[in-house]
């Protein structure tokens, strides 16, 4: 009974024209704003989802190919400080000179690479290397050290393995000592080949 009595209260206010009807403009023009707040928040969605997704493929790549990996210990300075963080890359084949991050432990080790499977290793009391005889060139190195090997030299390098040394001569553990040895292509993580952090020091390494 009341709801008849205010229905019809309210029929006779717009009868009256007490009450006015929004025009068709005005209904227009709030639907057009209803309908954008809806557009826009598909819109935010829908790319939020897309960058979450280019995030997701760009972390696997970099697991997957670009690992990036924090230096711990002394054995490379001063080409690599502890703290800093490298890029590697998945590789397969080495040369003289690369600097490397492989599995030993269930830690990663980083050395850099001095000769491959069946080359001659030989270094003299000076700490100068020769691979198959011929010296090579280590500009890359503060100072020269024969270290504390427990292998004799000279020393052929095994099948499939690769010979690694650290930098810092003095202090690395490497392929001079048998607790390490000679790295199998299975322990390799990649090559290391750019520093990037921290910033003053980012760049290609050598």
């Amino acid at each position: 009974m009341a709801t008849n009595k205010m229905l019809q209260q309210a029929m006779e206010a717009v009868e009256s024209g007490t009450v006015k009807m929004p025009s068709t403009e005005v209904i227009q023009e709030a639907y057009d704003k209803v309908s954008f707040r809806d557009r826009l928040r598909k819109s935010i969605v829908s790319t939020t989802n897309i960058l979450i997704v280019v995030a997701a493929m760009a972390i696997l790549v970099a697991m997957l190919f670009l690992p990036v990996l924090r230096i711990y210990g002394q054995s490379m300075n001063s080409t690599l400080v502890s703290g800093e963080l490298v890029v590697s890359v998945k590789n397969a084949h080495f040369k003289t000179g690369d600097v490397i991050a492989f599995y030993y432990n269930n830690n990663i080790l980083v050395k850099r690479v001095i000769a491959n499977s069946g080359d001659w290793v030989d270094i003299d009391l000076q700490g100068n290397v020769y691979v198959n005889g011929v010296q090579i060139e280590e500009p890359y190195l503060d100072k020269k050290a024969f270290g504390e090997p427990d292998i004799d030299f000279p020393y052929q390098v095994p099948d499939e393995r690769i010979f690694v040394l650290g930098d810092n001569r003095d202090v690395s553990i490497d392929s001079r000592h048998m607790a390490i040895g000679c790295v199998t292509s299975e322990q390799v993580v990649g090559r290391i080949v750019f520093r990037v952090w921290p910033l003053n020091r980012i760049g290609p390494i050598h």
